[in-house]
Parts: C-alpha cells; structure tokens; sequence
C-alpha cells in the first residue's frame, strides 16, 4: 500500500523585479522619500538653544533623565498624556487617511515603503532594469554574478547602517555619540541597537519586502474596516477594459493585456483581479497604464483612483460624484473631528501648564504630633519641581484660618532653593498654637503655596492639619 506524502504548506518566496517607470505618481513617491529620509537622518542634528544646564539638541529622547525635548517643548515623565494623545492622533489620522484614500499610508510614507523603494533603486542601478535583473536571477553563480550582488548588498549594508546609526542619535547628543562612535568609545547599548536596527533594515528592505507587508504588519487586514465603497483607492475600470486583448486583436475593451500595470508593482499582483490585500496603494500601476493609453491613443485613467461606488454609474455612462462626497463624509467628518478635539486638547494643555509643579504627602505615622507645650505639629514631605533652565529659589508658606506656622527642615527660613531641571523633596513642619482651631479640630483644611522668588510664578496645593479632637 503506497504512503501519500503530506502536502507542503510551505511555498518558496518568487522573487520579485519591478519595473521602472515614470510618471505624476513616481515622482510624487521621490519626493516623499526625500523628504522622509531629509527629516529622519537630519533631525538629530539640528540645534535648539535652551539656556544653560539643559541640551542644545532640538530633537531630544532624554532617557537617562527621563525628557524628551521637541524644540521649544520640553516633557517630563509625569507628562506622558502628551505622548499618548500624540499617538492616538496617529491612529486617528490613519484611520481618517484610509477611510478617505486607501493605504496611502502604505504606499508613500511608510518606512517599509520608504526603504524598500530606496534598495530597489540602488538594485536597479547596479543591475539594471527588470528584464536585465530576471536574467542576472536565473543565471549560474559566475564571477559576473558575485561582483553585482556583492556591490548591491555592500551599498545596501551602508544604507543599513547609516539608518541604525541615525536612530540611536535621537537618544543622546548627536556630536558627541558620533565621535564615541568613531573612537569605539560609545556605550554597549548604542553599538547593540545600530546592530539591529542595521540588520532588520538590510533583509526587510532587501530581501524580505512585500513580505514583511503581508505577513508581518497586521494593516491590511485592519483596513478593511477602515474603507468602505465611497473610498478613493487604486482600481481597474473593467467596464472600460474588459474584454481584454492584445492591440491586433478585434477586442472592445481598452485593455491591451500588456502586465505593465503588473511589472511595476512592488507587490507582484495584478491590479486588475480587484481590490486585494497585497495591494499598497503606490499608484505605480497608473503611471504605468497611462502611459501605455497614451501611447495607443487610448483615454488616460483605465487604472486610477476611484471608488467602488462610482464603477457601476461609469459603466452606465453616468458621472461619477465629485471627489468631496467621497472625501467629506460622515466616517471622515467623524475621524477629523476626533482628530482636531484631541490636537486642541494637548496644545491647550501645553500652554496652560506651569513652570513651578508641586505635590504634598503628609506623613501619617503618626498623623501629628503634641509637643509640650500643648502646640501640634504636622509633618509634610513637599515635592518641588523646578522646569526653569536655572536653579531657583522657592518660598513655601501656609494659608488657613488661623494661625499656623511653618519650619523647613535642613533651610534657614522659609526658602528652598530647587536645582534647574531638578525634582526635590522637602520635609515641612506645621506647628498650631494650643489654643489654636486648627488644634483642636480633628481635620481643618489648609492650603500650601509656593512662590518663585524671581518670577514670582505661584502654585498651590490643597491638604489637610490634623488636630487633637476635643470631645
């Protein structure tokens, strides 16, 4: 009795050749990932005077004393909610961007994208275009061969390394990580992040690709629930195309069957099959069909952006709807709303935030203390937080109905002074008369204020004196 050998579900990756091409959408494509990689190579090294004691670096990650610098804008770690507010802008946007035009997150800006597209292209520098790359793939390994390839991946290497070597210079100053870099001084961490940042980089631009897309980035399969018909996406006008033909052909549709639309997507799918998760909505494809109607004399647009919706009035020769009604509907008006109330919020919490920040924690073992004298005394342990580029003196004092008095432990006075860009911890005690209400009342409210003596900035903080109670 023969065995049946169990079915692999394993399939070998087929390599895949784009090809060049030019057009609206290619160059809308170089330009994004000039600017891209202008901003994320570049940033670590522009300059942002903040006075004395702090870093002059403009873009900052501060992990050691736990900032982050963004200019003018300095965060501290009990302000996170701005971060998280960021990111959940991001997330927004991305769902308002998709809702609206497809992945054009994924097809443009995206660092995969980004990378992946710039490997390609030193690729086709050294190897030429598609059909010159089919042929260097399927031919034996010659000296020819290893010369080309050992070229591309060296190229590919320093792009690696310059990508992980720019993503540790956002966490330290860049000058001087750089030259620590070049003397082998720099710490163990740095060297281990470029390591890793520089190997992901080199097999996901380079030999992973849409791999990493379809397999690895959860997207697009969350996307689906982002778009609906009324969104502007890459699309086939079948209707227009379909019968499809070779041009000698006695065919009705437009479509020649030429694969252009085919051979130039970084995906390796054909757009014409429909809308497909494969798809990242780089718009190669209509570069590549509009210049091939052109050339045949046929009309521009047979692959475009264009909502499902509108398929079946073009195929009735009606007018599709304008590009606001898809743009500006509720799901999108919904998505900017959110967006916008959010991005209000934080800059509105950004300006109304104080330099002086304060915390009070009374010291509960014991709640108080009954000094001979018949006078109670509390203790509080007050935490000053200095956000000025400068050390700065600080008066503490007390307000209530009546007639409490403060000491400051370790100070002469009623004045601490807090280092610049520095948290620190006083210990304050505060005494009530015998006779006094706040003595013989179990709980009395009292308030701390803090005042800076430069500025004279105030901040408060509302607490409570615990007395011995009088039955």
């Amino acid at each position: 009795m023969s065995v049946t050998e169990p079915q692999s579900l394993y399939a070998a990756r087929e390599p895949i050749f784009p090809r060049r091409v030019k057009g609206y959408y290619r160059r809308l494509k170089w330009w994004v990932m000039a600017v891209t990689l202008g901003i994320y190579y570049l940033t670590p090294w522009l300059r942002w005077d903040r006075g004395p004691n702090l870093p002059d670096q403009a873009v900052l990650i501060d992990l050691a004393h736990r900032r982050f610098y963004f200019f003018w804008i300095e965060i501290w770690p009990h302000e996170f909610y701005f971060i998280a507010g960021l990111l959940i802008m991001a997330g927004l946007g991305l769902f308002l961007f998709t809702s609206a035009l497809g992945r054009v997150w994924c097809g443009y800006t995206c660092p995969q994208t980004v990378w992946t597209d710039l490997f390609i292209l030193v690729e086709r520098w050294i190897e030429g275009d598609r059909n010159a790359r089919v042929r260097l793939w399927k031919s034996k390994w010659d000296a020819r061969k290893w010369r080309l390839r050992l070229t591309k991946w060296t190229v590919w290497f320093f792009i690696a390394l310059a990508t992980g070597g720019a993503w540790v210079f956002y966490f330290a100053d860049a000058p001087t990580l750089a030259g620590d870099l070049i003397t082998g001084n720099a710490p163990s961490i740095a060297w281990a992040t470029i390591g890793i940042l520089t190997a992901t980089t080199f097999v996901f631009g380079g030999f992973m690709r849409e791999q990493v897309c379809n397999y690895m980035c959860p997207w697009p399969r969350i996307q689906a629930a982002m778009m609906d018909a009324d969104t502007l996406t890459v699309a086939y006008r079948d209707w227009r195309g379909e019968p499809r033909g070779k041009k000698h052909q006695n065919t009705t549709g437009d479509c020649i069957d030429c694969m252009a639309c085919v051979n130039v997507c970084p995906a390796g799918i054909d757009i014409r099959d429909g809308q497909q998760m494969e798809c990242i909505t780089c718009a190669l494809c209509i570069d590549a069909c509009d210049d091939v109607m052109t050339k045949i004399g046929k009309p521009r647009g047979l692959i475009d952006y264009l909502a499902l919706s509108d398929q079946d009035a073009e195929a009735m020769g009606q007018p599709a709807k304008p590009i606001w009604q898809h743009v500006f509907r509720l799901r999108t008006i919904l998505y900017t709303t959110l967006w916008a109330l959010i991005g209000i919020g934080l800059v509105f919490a950004l300006f109304i935030r104080a330099d002086i920040e304060m915390t009070v924690s009374p010291v509960r073992n014991p709640t108080f203390v009954m000094l001979s004298d018949g006078t109670v005394r509390n203790i509080y342990d007050i935490r000053l937080l200095n956000k000025n580029g400068e050390d700065r003196a600080f008066e503490v004092s007390v307000s209530a109905n009546s007639a409490l008095t403060i000491t400051l432990e370790g100070q002469n006075g009623n004045t601490v002074t807090v280092p610049a860009n520095e948290t620190l911890i006083q210990r304050v005690y505060v005494s009530a008369p015998p006779s006094d209400q706040a003595a013989t009342t179990e709980h009395s409210p009292i308030r701390f204020w803090v005042t800076d003596q430069i500025t004279n900035e105030r901040a408060h903080k509302d607490t409570i004196f615990n007395g011995r109670s009088i039955e």
